[in-house]
């Protein structure tokens, strides 16, 4: 069984009950935040770009932890020198030994000069889960249908990210057992309501589910 937290923002908790990842770590500053950087466990930290509302707590929650840091080797270089980060770039794979974390693309700044932006294939207790990080809305999904996504983390915010709508298109291509909404409502102008993307996707035969932050999920 892998379990789901939700923290607010792009900041979940992925365990087995072993092994524990964490992505996007905002907590501090972050107004829907469900806990504090020194309330959350993590062996991994995955870090999508470098942008403050994205890197967040890592590296306080990294010094805490002893957590190796995930993120493509720019922003590793960059912004987390002195931690432990496993060097790694888009379209590569990493192979660890809860299972393995794949790079794969994302359209959006990385707030790092000559990096890129990334998501995550998580492998992990036999399951897989897909965080989109931030994104905007590419044919390039398509390709991720073959990767079977249990679950699908996806950004609906709109204004920075893909919005409802083209968040339910890229579950459309993607076709993930579960589509979860991320990134809105954090700020002003993320104010969204998330409910027209769980509408879109159960009209393509694709269950969806909002978590609230706290909230939790268990894959069997």
């Amino acid at each position: 069984m892998v379990k789901i937290t939700f923290y607010g923002h792009a900041c979940f908790s992925i365990t087995d009950g072993s092994t524990v990842l964490l992505t996007d770590p905002y907590l501090t500053g972050n107004p829907m935040a469900a806990a504090g950087p020194d309330e959350v466990d993590a062996d991994y930290i995955l870090v999508t770009h470098g942008h403050g509302d994205h890197v967040g707590d890592t590296p306080a929650i990294a010094k805490r932890t002893g957590a190796k840091i995930i993120t493509p080797v720019e922003i590793g270089r960059a912004l987390f020198s002195g931690f432990s980060c496993l060097p790694c770039n888009l379209g590569g794979t990493i192979r660890l030994p809860f299972g393995s974390v794949k790079l794969i693309p994302a359209i959006h700044g990385s707030g790092v000069p000559g990096a890129l932006a990334c998501g995550f294939v998580i492998s992990v207790g036999g399951k897989k889960i897909c965080h989109l990080g931030d994104t905007a809305l590419t044919k390039d999904f398509e390709l991720l249908a073959q990767e079977q996504i249990d679950v699908l983390l996806a950004p609906v915010g709109d204004v920075y990210t893909m919005g409802p709508d083209d968040a339910a298109r890229a579950a459309g291509m993607i076709r993930p057992k579960l589509a979860v909404p991320m990134h809105y409502g954090t700020f002003p102008a993320l104010v969204q309501d998330p409910e027209p993307f769980i509408h879109a996707c159960e009209d393509q035969r694709i269950p969806a589910r909002v978590l609230h932050p706290g909230d939790h999920i268990d894959i069997d």
